[in-house]
Formats: structure tokens, sequence, C-alpha cells
């Protein structure tokens, strides 16, 4: 059988070992010092309108929750809505109720790498309850909410609210001091907070007007609503900031000494050049022998 054997000399060899293993040795290494990506996204929602009452009817022989919620959005993924009016069955005799009506109701959540932002705005608002359909339980000029939340900063929360108020017919001043309690003999009565805002140090929250019902006109027990509505609300947590790269090689003190980036290589290839040459020897000392 014929065969072909290629024998490379024990030093020639060695230094070609060597060589290889310098070569080697940053791109082997490179890979211990590695970026952590962010992975806390940003969050925000926006809702124009968000019911919890409960509905009494017919001598609280029937009793229907009034859950509504009107433009509510929610991010990760950016959105808007901006319905007008919400509607309910099976309070009105068989007939679809409006809950809510506005001119404006815009409700907004955005998220970027760097900031959440929850907003939403409110013009010329009318909200009924069951049992008075005809009297608002509230008319509101303009109203608006706003949070954001970036990456790193103070979050921000905001409320604001523009032009008159009016409760159960009757006109009110609505300060932020506290809250405002409006009461109609024969109609019943509301609390109102206005503008609630709070933050942490990566959220914020802001609500426009926040109202506890309490309605049963002239004691009939027709209609008996009790609960609460929130209007214009905001929320934002921001996005968790980037951490920055670990592992990666420190060079001040390197440079002191006289060394460099590559001292490091350049070491671990002289201990393996001495390795391998040693070998080097011994097979050729084996060879002679």
């Amino acid at each position: 059988m014929n065969g072909t054997n290629f024998r490379m000399p024990a030093r020639r060899w060695a230094t070609v070992a060597t060589a290889t293993a310098l070569a080697a040795g940053p791109a082997t290494l490179a890979g211990a010092g590695s970026a952590h990506a962010r992975t806390d996204q940003g969050r925000a929602s926006a809702v124009v309108l968000r019911t919890g009452l409960d509905v009494s009817l017919l001598n609280k022989t029937v009793d229907v929750p009034l859950t509504v919620s009107l433009n509510e959005v929610q991010a990760p993924q950016s959105a808007e809505k901006t319905a007008l009016s919400a509607q309910l069955d099976g309070v009105n005799g068989g007939q679809s109720f409006s809950v809510l009506s506005a001119d404006v109701a815009t409700a907004k959540a955005t998220v970027s790498a760097t900031k959440a932002e929850g907003y939403t705005n409110l013009a010329a608002v009318k909200l009924h309850v069951p049992g008075l359909p005809l009297l608002s339980l509230i008319e509101v000029g303009t109203v608006t909410s706003k949070a954001t939340c970036e990456a790193g900063k103070t979050p921000v929360a905001t409320s604001n609210l523009l032009g008159s108020v009016t409760v159960l017919g009757k006109r009110v001043t609505v300060t932020a001091g506290g809250p405002t309690e409006v009461e109609v003999p024969g109609v019943g009565s509301v609390r109102l907070d206005l503008s609630k805002t709070s933050t942490t140090s990566r959220t914020a929250a802001a609500t426009a007007l926040e109202l506890k019902v309490s309605i049963n006109p002239l004691k009939l027990n027709v209609a008996d609503v009790e609960g609460t509505v929130t209007l214009a609300q905001a929320t934002c947590e921001a996005p968790a900031p980037d951490v920055k790269p670990q592992g990666a090689p420190a060079e001040a003190g390197l440079a002191e000494t006289g060394g460099s980036s590559m001292t490091p290589y350049v070491a671990g290839g002289a201990v393996s050049l001495l390795a391998l040459g040693g070998g080097a020897v011994i097979m050729a000392r084996r060879r002679r022998g």
C-alpha cells in the first residue's frame, strides 16, 4: 500500500501552534464581556371613562352592575381611541341608555425605548346614570390628564379642569384642596375629588375627576345607584434604563506598567511556546537516540 506522510519539523510545528494560539486568544476571550440589553419595557394606559356602579331597580329586586369603560387603551403597543359616547343596554326598559357623551374624548398611550406616556382629553362632557334620564349626573367643560415617565428621569403626572362643572343640575366650584360634596334633596349626593395625582421613582398616575355617587330619586327605589365614576385617567411606567456592558478590560493599570490590552495574549503565547519548544527538543533527542 502506498502512502504519503507529511512530517513537520518539531520546532516549526511548535512555532505554528503558538502563532495559532496567539491569533485565537483575542477572539476566544472577546465573549467574556457581554452587554445586558433592557428587558423591561415601559408601559402606559389611558381611559376617558370608567364606572364601578351598582344599579338596583324596582326596590332592589333587580341588581345590574354598571361597569363601563370608554376609550381605554394600553401600551407597549401605542394606541389611540376617540369614541364620543358610551351606551348601556338592559337598564332602561329594554332601550339603549347613554352613559356618557362628549364633543371630544381622546385617550392615547405611547411607549418608546426611552419614554412611556398616557394622555386623556375630554370636552363638553355629559354623564348620565339610570333613574335620571333627563338630568345629568355631571357636566364638565374640559378635562385633561397626562402621565409621563422617561427612563432615568422623575415621572410627572398632571390633571387640569377648565370651564364650569355642573352636578345634578347645580353649578359647583371644585378645588384641588379637598373633596367637594354636592347634595340635591330628593335626588341624591355626589362627592367629587379633583386632580388626583401620584408618582414613584418610575411610575405616575393622574385622574382628572373621581366621583362617589349615591342616587335614589325621591326615595322611590325605582333606580338606586351607588358606586364610583372616574373621568380622564392616565398612567405610565418608565422603561428600565440601559445597563452598561460588563467585563470590559481595564487598560489604565496596564499603561502604567508598560503593558497593553494584548499583554495577556502575549504572555499566554510565551508560555505555550516554552511548553511546545520543550516538547520539540525531547522529540528530537529521542530520534537521534
